[in-house]
């Protein structure tokens, strides 16, 4: 049986949309966008187009090929979720940054809001859980809801020098080597890492471990619709074949050669103008709870791949903009009397869905309280509509520039293809700004910061660095 993903009507009618009336001068007035602003920058978009038609080809942008390149690894993961299931209780992921961000916003996207606490939703498939952080409570507590024996961690990193997953694998070898014996543990633990190098791939093979690969030239905050995501996705009963089919279905889209029908393109474009005009914050404001975990995701993509300090010909640039999540409508009543009459620094993004998984009726009652009595008898579905509209319309008369991108529903075809549009507008948005969006070296500084603390071997310099600068003064601690 033909999947629906393959069906041309099904894809048409799953396409999600960008409406960004509201970024253009014509509409929201002379805080937005100009025609004009858009010519001026033909020659850089024509630059950005080409760089990533040649960065693809060079194999520098690998992830773009996730939704074509991977039978194998889909079939392999399907054989494997399905040869441990029922064995499980909770599925534990062990990784941080795209390791945890992806997996947790696609899980909250797809399956119920309450997944973990209802076995029928679970359909045989274990719970989720992702230690995302060595918070030494978080760690010790999550065995208080569950239990060791019948759970299966898996271990995401690609170097296998993550300090803070690699921590948490040697606490929890350990602990299940001692609870269960060692050859009985090693069914417990399955690894997604590099293929050939790195100290995870040896580890896995002299243990015995079940691995999955993270492909070359595929970076951690680009990695969701890789085994990184893929298998906790399954593993949770999600079709992952329909999600990178999405993925595939957006880069079909993106691919046209009229730009302004990319809507990877187009969202690169105004926000690296609206950077421009000194818009230095990118608000992502979902008005689905299912996809309120997207904009968690999509922070890290968006801050560590475009904040940089040095541009690619190592003048210092500083620039990128800070990501900021809301949800309405509860952010309504916290967030927004800031974003309409704050300062316009910043470019607002709605996520919106045509049809809702499931629909409320307000009880018609209270019809002699008219303050009351107009929500009988309506939804709780055009009730957050409504109020998405009335807050866009909040911020277009404030003149604060804003966009919506909206799915007909969320599914993961839906959410394949929001999740592709980001990384490609990501990419788009680095050829702009002429900086390098694939590296992150403020973070690496952190890192060995750490490294050298602990006495890493290697690391002797920085370790020296860090002792000759200058001591804290009492004065100034209170």
């Amino acid at each position: 049986m033909a999947k629906r993903f393959e069906d041309s009507t099904f894809r048409e009618s799953m396409k999600v949309r960008l409406d960004f009336n509201n970024m253009m001068a014509e509409y929201i007035g002379p805080k937005g966008i100009t025609e004009s602003d858009l010519e001026g920058l033909e020659v850089k978009i024509e630059a950005a187009e080409r760089a990533m038609v040649e960065k693809r080809a060079q194999g520098k942008m690998y992830w773009r090929d996730l939704p074509y390149n991977q039978k194998e690894i889909v079939e392999d993961i399907k054989t494997y979720v399905e040869s441990v299931k029922g064995q499980f209780e909770s599925f534990v992921v062990l990784g941080i940054g795209g390791s945890a961000l992806g997996p947790i916003a696609v899980q909250q996207a797809i399956n119920h809001p309450f997944y973990n606490e209802l076995p029928e939703k679970r359909n045989g498939y274990p719970k989720l859980y992702v230690a995302d952080n060595i918070d030494p409570e978080k760690l010790v507590t999550l065995f208080d809801v569950i239990d060791l024996k019948t759970s299966l961690f898996n271990v995401v990193s690609k170097s296998g020098s993550t300090s803070e997953t690699m921590s948490q694998f040697m606490i929890i070898k350990e602990m299940l080597e001692k609870e269960l014996g060692k050859e009985e543990a090693k069914k417990h633990i399955v690894c997604t890492t590099d293929p050939k190098v790195g100290n995870l791939r040896p580890i896995a093979e002299a243990e015995g471990y079940k691995s999955f690969i993270i492909q070359p030239g595929v970076g951690g905050r680009f990695s969701e619709l890789s085994p990184v995501g893929l298998l906790p996705a399954a593993m949770c009963g999600i079709d992952i074949e329909e999600l990178l089919a999405g993925a595939a279905y957006m880069d079909e889209i993106c691919n046209t050669e009229n730009t302004f029908q990319n809507p990877a393109a187009i969202y690169a474009i105004l926000q690296y103008l609206s950077m421009q005009k000194g818009k230095n914050i990118s608000i992502v404001m979902s008005y689905v709870d299912s996809l309120k975990y997207v904009a968690d995701w999509y922070a890290q993509l968006w801050a560590e791949s475009l904040g940089k300090k040095f541009d690619n010909e190592g003048k210092v640039v500083r620039v990128g903009q800070t990501p900021i999540k809301a949800l309405g409508a509860t952010d309504q009543h916290s967030q927004v009397q800031l974003y309409a009459e704050g300062p316009q620094d910043k470019v607002i993004l709605f996520l919106g869905v045509d049809r809702y998984k499931t629909e409320i009726t307000i009880p018609n009652i209270y019809q002699d309280i008219p303050t009351l009595g107009f929500l009988g008898g309506e939804t709780h579905n055009k009730l957050i509509t409504t109020e998405q509209m009335a807050t866009e319309y909040a911020l277009l008369k404030a003149e604060q520039t804003n966009m919506t991108l909206t799915v007909p529903e969320v599914n993961e075809f839906t959410v394949g293809q929001i999740l592709y549009l980001f990384e490609v507008a990501t990419g788009f948005a680095g050829e702009l700004l002429n900086i390098n969006a694939f590296d992150q070296p403020g973070v690496e500084e952190g890192k060995n910061a750490t490294y050298a603390m602990f006495g890493r071997p290697g690391y002797e310099e920085k370790k020296a660095e860090l002792d000759d600068r200058p001591a804290k003064k009492d004065k100034f601690i209170i």
